[in-house]
């Protein structure tokens, strides 16, 4: 098992910027595929970008494709999601997620993931 604490999260105008970071706990980080997702309120939590254990595939949520990136430092144990251009849609909690695997796939399912840090709320105005 693996905590994640999730920070960067905030208040932007459309059309701006924000740097989500994910921290996790323990020696054994580059075993885990990390996935982001958001929940929006009312709203399913829907995934948003996914990365494999060593940072070497991606995978994103076509609402985002183009604007957020999905990033890792292994030696930080720390997963990032850079959002650009951002839209009022994009407003919501956003998770990072971890599955311990011995592959190098990415995961975009909910269900596919073992450990959720508590959220970062990210609040865009129009």
């Amino acid at each position: 098992q693996v905590q994640l604490v999730e920070s960067g999260g905030g208040l932007v105008q459309a059309g701006g910027s924000l740097r989500l970071s994910c921290a996790a706990s323990g020696p054994t980080f580059s075993m885990y595929a990390m996935g982001w997702f958001r929940q929006a309120p009312g709203k399913d939590r829907e995934f948003v970008s996914a990365i494999n254990r060593s940072g070497g595939s991606t995978y994103y949520a076509d609402s985002v494709k183009g604007r957020f990136l999905i990033s890792r430092e292994n030696a930080k144990n720390t997963v990032y999601l850079q959002m650009n251009s951002l839209k009022p849609e994009d407003t919501a909690v956003y998770y990072c997620a971890a599955k311990f695997t011995s592959d190098y796939k990415k995961y975009y399912q909910r269900t596919d993931y073992d450990d959720w840090g508590q959220g970062t709320q990210v609040t865009v105005s129009s």
